[in-house]
């Protein structure tokens, strides 16, 4: 199940320090919407809000609203683990676990949340995981190699696998592909295209070209000067965002003029 989120006036802090100020946007289901904006501008701080992690660090808060489908997240009665459930995250650099096998990096987000589940139910998960990564091909006669065997591309797209293992309704993908060369991006990019089918997609991106080619829905973020709040400056149709901004910002960033 895709859900719609909803930022309203959205204040990220680390302690006193405002990180992120008064984001109001709509994040729409089963599309992909891109965070772009020079690094320091708070796209990693405001996506790792998305799914509370941003309050694992000491001091981190977030005050506004956040909801999903109507619920807010950040309500007092809500446990922020059912939240990191509902919305799998996969990061810039991959990160399975290495000594674990293929088919236990997986399992490991569901062995997490759920007791026992018979040999069947696991490797029928696992395969259909994969399957949905695109990676079961290359690895199904490998799955108890451990996963830091893979490439980096493949160990992107087993991180993938096992962010949708547990079924989460929203992916999260901070900038998944900077450390990988250009055919695993190629791989990493076709795969969101086809996430978005099912799941609501966010990803911060460096890399413009790739926010234009995959995204439909483009959020440019921006700070006015060192120590200053980053701010959403323009959120749009990626198309709009790209060919025809309102802001001036935007247009410099998107031309190249700074960033």
């Amino acid at each position: 199940m895709s859900k719609r989120i909803d930022l309203e006036s959205l204040n990220v802090y680390y302690g006193d320090f405002l990180a992120v100020e008064d984001v109001n946007m709509v994040i729409e289901p089963k599309a992909i919407t891109a965070f772009i904006g020079p690094s320091g501008c708070g796209k990693s701080t405001l996506i790792r809000t998305l799914n509370r992690m941003h309050e694992v660090i000491p001091g981190a808060r977030v005050e506004g609203h956040l909801r999903m489908d109507g619920e807010d997240i950040y309500a007092a009665d809500v446990d922020p683990v059912k939240v990191r459930r509902q919305v799998g995250m996969v990061f810039q650099r991959p990160n399975p676990f290495p000594t674990m096998s293929i088919k236990e990096n997986v399992l490991s987000g569901y062995r997490l949340n759920n007791n026992k589940m018979s040999k069947s139910d696991a490797d029928e998960l696992t395969e259909r995981a994969l399957k949905g990564a695109n990676l079961w091909k290359e690895v199904k006669d490998r799955l108890d190699r451990p996963g830091s065997s893979l490439s980096g591309g493949q160990q992107q797209r087993l991180c993938i696998a096992r962010a949708i293992a547990v079924e989460p309704d929203v992916i999260l993908m901070d900038e998944p592909t900077s450390a990988l060369d250009p055919i695993s991006t190629a791989a990493i990019e076709d795969l969101a295209v086809e996430l978005k089918e099912k799941f609501t997609v966010v990803i911060v991106t460096h890399n413009m070209q790739q926010a234009s080619r995959i995204s439909d829905m483009t959020a440019f973020f921006n700070i006015a000067g060192t120590g200053m709040p980053g701010k959403l400056i323009e959120y749009d149709k990626t198309e709009k965002i790209f060919s025809n901004p309102s802001q001036q910002q935007t247009e410099d960033y998107v031309s190249g003029r700074f960033g």
